[in-house]
């Protein structure tokens, strides 16, 4: 399933040129990736005080095509490529009128929220991803 979201570009997200500046896609995969998992029912906040996880970017990889500019409205995708026990791959693209802007596969780890160390990700939480992927 590729959930997705719209996201305004404001001035503080671009540069002297209004041009979006490179690591604030990032900001942007990060906001649907979390607005994925509210849509889920899953707020972050939640998880780590009950389940005691935390998700951390792992490795990121992104291909820009073409700029994004001041006030324009950006669609967000967020589609899970893969689930694994203690991680998730997310395939991103940021389209503008139906252009893509920018390509991204992002890898996050599941960690203990004391230990900072890997944690298996909870099987109520890891069967419903799966069923989304």
């Amino acid at each position: 399933m590729v959930f997705n979201c719209l996201i305004r570009v404001y001035y503080e997200d671009t540069d002297a040129g209004g041009v979006v500046f490179y690591a604030n896609y990032l900001k942007f995969f990060e906001r649907a990736r979390t607005e994925m998992l509210r849509n889920m029912g899953y707020e972050q906040d939640e998880l780590m005080a009950q389940a005691g996880i935390i998700f951390v970017v792992r490795s990121v990889q992104l291909d820009y095509l073409y700029p994004a500019r001041f006030n324009q409205l950006l669609s967000v995708s967020a589609a899970l490529s893969e689930v694994k026990n203690a991680s998730l791959t997310f395939k991103q693209e940021i389209t503008h009128n139906n252009v893509v802007l920018c390509t991204g596969m992002i890898r996050i780890a599941c960690l203990d929220i004391v230990t900072m160390r890997p944690k298996v990700i909870p099987t109520y939480l890891r069967e419903q991803l799966k069923h989304e992927h």
